[in-house]
């Protein structure tokens, strides 16, 4: 199991980052390899299943997460289940602060496959440090860089 998170603090309000992050289906523009978002909502508000192609290269890889988007708690949280991983929990909180918004982004996995894990657990921890600068650098686009 591998657990890593990162913070970041933002010149935006916390219902721009929360709208940005729960806005699922623009992932595929500005996301780093995800080239695909199918979503499929669900009855109970702020939910739905995602299921997001991952590129790189020739090599596609597709999983679907259950996700919440709470707008009254400000937080956006995905669980699966589905290969290649045996878990894979994220978590999205964004906290009113004086200049903006407090950013925390959580993440805790583990992959199915344990050969493919040491080769793949390590490029994934990257990885996320790059969305999460994608988001950033999209949240500056659209937003501008103050309040």
């Amino acid at each position: 199991m591998t657990k890593i998170a990162f913070e970041r603090e933002v010149p935006h309000s916390p219902e721009q980052m929360f709208d940005l992050v729960s806005d699922l289906a623009r992932y595929p523009s500005f996301v780093p390899n995800c080239s695909d978002m199918q979503i499929t909502n669900l009855p109970e508000e702020g939910k739905c299943l995602a299921r997001m192609l991952i590129s790189f290269g020739p090599i596609n890889q597709s999983y679907e997460s259950n996700v919440h988007a709470d707008r009254e708690r400000m937080s956006v949280r995905a669980v699966s289940d589905d290969d290649p991983f045996s878990y894979l929990e994220s978590e999205w909180r964004f906290t009113e602060t004086e200049a903006g918004t407090h950013v925390d982004f959580s993440v805790d996995f583990e992959m199915r496959n344990r050969f493919i894990a040491a080769i793949a657990e390590p490029l994934f921890v990257e990885k996320q440090r790059e969305i999460v600068d994608a988001f950033m650098d999209q949240a500056q686009r659209l937003y501008g860089k103050s309040r």
